[in-house]
């Protein structure tokens, strides 16, 4: 039987994780968190795992091999909050709990598929996984950029030592704007489709940053991916034990914030029998309306974010991903229903 290892399992990504290794039928699955925001266990009630252990005792267990043959670990947990500026606290979450968790899979010879994050392009124009483009602009993006660069030091540039099998396989997943089912939890960095659902039910109208960095109102652009598209890649990966590497996980397409909240109001909207409305009538009837940009923001904001999917295409793995309109109308039904 297959046993695997999802680490911050209860949260948004590590719970669609262990939906999707459910749906495989595989429930043999150590599911470890910290549960002091208690209300993150609703992630998990509905699935099926053999066992929780907290985050704080884990590592040091599963490095004793305490939990025997592991195949693989899906290595969610982490500081998410861009906006957190205690650098000792992220290179302890994001850095040095992740070398050590690596170190242990070598050790217990399990696979390491492990999330990275676009915020280590920062403000760059290309979103390539090289070096040159790799400019983080907070400590959170800084924290996954050394674990990145760390990888490329323990299993080579190319990740070549894990594709010969000198290392366990190795792959590190740079998503970019993820929005989907399993995050109320997660406040303030919920995804901009989150809020603006709850936006609109509360208000009857969604708020969106106004003009800003060569911007039109609402127009910054970010690759925005649908949870289930990232459930998908990480299991190709999962399925594909010869591919190793740093791997951006977005859709290829930069779209507008505009996008999305049109999406949200046309969702919604239609849920009530109502007729789609392009965004010019939306922003007559008030239902988008654009606030200033805020001073806290500026200089560490990314403006523009589209994925370079070559290097994941080169891997073989030719999944379609889904438009900011085809996701958020899924999403938003989803929301409606009370998930």
């Amino acid at each position: 039987m297959t046993r695997v290892v999802v680490t911050g399992a209860a949260g948004f990504i590590g719970s669609n994780l262990v939906k999707g290794l459910n749906a495989r039928g595989i429930h043999d699955i150590i599911a470890v968190d910290d549960l002091t925001q208690g209300d993150k266990f609703r992630n998990l009630a509905d699935l099926q795992i053999a066992d929780y252990v907290d985050a704080e005792v884990f590592y040091d267990l599963f490095a004793s091999g305490a939990y025997g043959q592991i195949e693989a670990v899906f290595h969610e947990g982490a500081c998410s909050d861009t906006m957190q500026t205690n650098g000792k606290y992220m290179m302890a979450n994001n850095y040095a709990t992740s070398c050590q968790l690596f170190f242990a899979c070598q050790k217990r010879g399990a696979r390491l598929l492990y999330a990275s994050s676009a915020a280590t392009y920062g403000g760059s124009q290309s979103f390539r996984e090289e070096p040159a483009f790799e400019h983080p602009l907070n400590v959170y993006g800084y924290s996954k950029l050394l674990f990145d660069q760390r990888m490329r030091r323990e299993c080579g540039v190319r990740f070549q030592r894990a594709m010969d099998g000198k290392t366990q396989q190795v792959v590190g997943f740079r998503y970019f704007n993820v929005y989907g089912p399993r995050e109320q939890h997660k406040g303030r960095m919920a995804s901009v489709a989150y809020h603006q659902f709850n936006q609109f039910r509360a208000d009857g109208r969604v708020k969106l940053f106004g003009e800003y960095g060569n911007y039109a109102a609402g127009g910054q652009m970010r690759d925005f991916v649908f949870v289930d598209d990232v459930v998908a890649i990480n299991l190709w990966f999962f399925d594909h034990p010869d591919k190793s590497g740093i791997f951006n996980l977005g859709t290829g397409r930069a779209q507008p914030f505009n996008d999305v909240a049109s999406s949200v109001v046309n969702a919604l909207r239609g849920l009530q029998g109502d007729p789609a409305l392009p965004l010019s009538q939306m922003l007559e009837q008030g239902l988008i309306e654009y606030v200033p940009f805020p001073d806290a923001l500026r200089g560490k904001y990314q403006c523009y974010t589209q994925a370079d999917l070559s290097a994941l295409r080169a891997a073989g793995c030719g999944h379609g991903f889904a438009d900011v309109q085809t996701g958020v109308a899924q999403y938003v039904q989803t929301l409606a229903r009370g998930g």
